[in-house]
């Protein structure tokens, strides 16, 4: 029986109307790689679809013959592997959808191999049995041994460059399939490799940032929070880093909470179910990104980073990430306009060193895309002069304000009554730097960081519990306004 009679008639238009179902998938699959165009609702319809005509397809393949049922296998593996995957990413389960997106890859190149080795087999065996009933020599070896040696025993005359064919020059004449083999294992193995990093490169290494959903209102809280901390060791990774590591998951840090009061009101912005925003996602978390840099001690009291977000947690019941994470400056440019975090935190006491291109990375972060930096001097008066100085070429034409306590950034949803410091390193007033009434950079001059450590650098009680509301107005302040701009990029699309 022919190839082309190998699949049933009773398969073609099934096939045809799958494989229109096919294109329109590749083209969700692409766009949620790397475009972001199409919105998640019809996503969720378009990847949810697939399970109809794979069922359909696993059904039908027990009533095959054996090619065509392994065939319809292969091809079911993929809208399987990026259902879960997409499932998993949907529930916020990022485990979970590594996992199976490690898990679909690992099977994808041994299902490749496997119907490549089969492929090139098929061939090398047809050439190699016309060359022995040409020879006379077929009905003396039999064609199970000519699937496995050279026994053509001809003259070819010429050298043979077809890679199918066991016979060709640069086999040699001893081991001939055994070559054969491994040059289909590492050849199979580069294209392989070649694929995944052009997917990798169309989608640009991107990332999202998504709010968690709801929706609230901006107003002051009335409720005291009241947290005794058992915290283990911490980690702060960058995702990214070429260091790998396991951190113990957020359930290792023990948390009694021993007084909170019912919330009056829902901490957000916008109308929808539950603490949160209305330009949120239902996979969505507030995150704490920190920010690395050249020159200085970027990851000065990196622990404390988990401290505020999980305090943050505690007074909005916003969704958050897991643990913090960290960036370096370049890496900003890695998240879409309208997918990038409201807001990302910087601070140190030595030099900040960042060149042309970073500046001009933080500029459109700042500007285009309306994210908000938070910085806050660790130490030195020297740091606070270098941030001023940075924001000098990032902002050129924005002189920083003085930030009032009657400002939003510091009434909502605490309002603060004074302006809380570990130690006045650059002063005793918050700066701002605003663009188009939004406060674009705010910096804080003495050690915000510190009072949200484990020891709270010593000090009372009174400034570092201010010192945790001023960073959850400052984190609240950020998301509101960046979903403020969210709303008005609806309106005018």
């Amino acid at each position: 029986m022919s190839e082309a009679e190998t699949v049933s008639r009773s398969l073609r238009q099934p096939i045809v109307l799958t494989s229109i179902l096919a294109a329109g998938w590749c083209y969700l699959w692409f766009d949620w790689l790397s475009l972001y165009q199409i919105p998640v609702d019809i996503q969720r319809v378009g990847f949810a679809s697939t399970v109809l005509p794979v069922g359909w397809w696993l059904q039908r393949a027990g009533k095959e013959r054996p090619l065509v049922r392994y065939a319809i296998y292969s091809f079911c593996i993929f809208p399987i592997w990026h259902l879960f995957t997409f499932a998993f990413y949907e529930m916020g389960w990022m485990t979970l959808k590594a996992m199976a997106a490690r898990a679909g890859l690992c099977i994808t190149f041994v299902t490749g191999l496997g119907w490549t080795t089969f492929w090139v087999e098929r061939k090398s065996r047809v050439l190699q049995v016309a060359r022995l009933e040409i020879s006379g020599a077929l009905a003396k070896v039999g064609p199970l041994q000519s699937m496995h040696t050279s026994v053509a025993g001809v003259e070819i005359g010429s050298r043979i460059w077809n890679p199918f064919d066991m016979d060709a020059w640069f086999y040699g004449r001893q081991r001939q399939k055994l070559r054969q083999s491994l040059s289909v294992l590492f050849g199979y193995l580069i294209v392989f490799i070649l694929i995944v990093l052009l997917l990798l490169q169309a989608s640009g290494c991107q990332e999202l940032y998504e709010m968690p959903a709801g929706g609230g209102e901006q107003k002051q809280l009335q409720q005291v929070v009241k947290v005794q901390k058992v915290i283990k060791k911490k980690f702060i990774i960058n995702p990214l880093s070429s260091v790998i590591f396991n951190p113990p998951p957020l359930e290792e840090i023990k948390l009694q909470l021993l007084e909170i009061t019912k919330h009056a009101y829902q901490v957000g912005y916008g109308k929808g179910a539950g603490a949160g925003f209305s330009g949120g996602t239902n996979r969505g978390k507030v995150r704490f990104i920190r920010i690395e840099y050249s020159g200085g001690d970027w990851d000065q009291g990196i622990d404390a980073d988990l401290n505020m977000l999980i305090q943050y947690n505690l007074r909005t019941q916003h969704k958050i990430a897991e643990r913090p994470e960290t960036r370096k400056v370049a890496q900003l440019k890695n998240f879409p306009v309208g997918k990038s975090p409201p807001v990302v935190y910087m601070t140190g006491q030595k030099n900040i060193s960042l060149g042309k291109s970073e500046t001009d990375v933080l500029r459109g972060f700042l500007i285009e895309k309306h994210g908000m930096l938070f910085a806050d001097n660790g130490g030195s008066a020297h740091w606070g002069n270098q941030f001023k100085a940075l924001m000098g070429r990032v902002l050129p034409n924005i002189s920083y304000i003085r930030v009032p306590l009657d400002h939003p950034i510091h009434r909502v949803p605490y309002p603060i009554p004074f302006l809380p410091y570990v130690a006045p390193h650059g002063g005793t007033d918050a700066l701002a730097w605003v663009v188009d009434g939004r406060i674009a950079a705010y910096y804080h001059p003495g050690d915000i960081g510190d009072a949200w450590a484990d020891d709270h650098a010593g000090v009372p009680t009174p400034i570092w519990e201010a010192c945790y509301q001023l960073g959850t107005n400052v984190i609240f302040y950020a998301h509101a306004e960046y979903n403020k701009w969210l709303d008005s990029r609806k309106k005018s699309d």
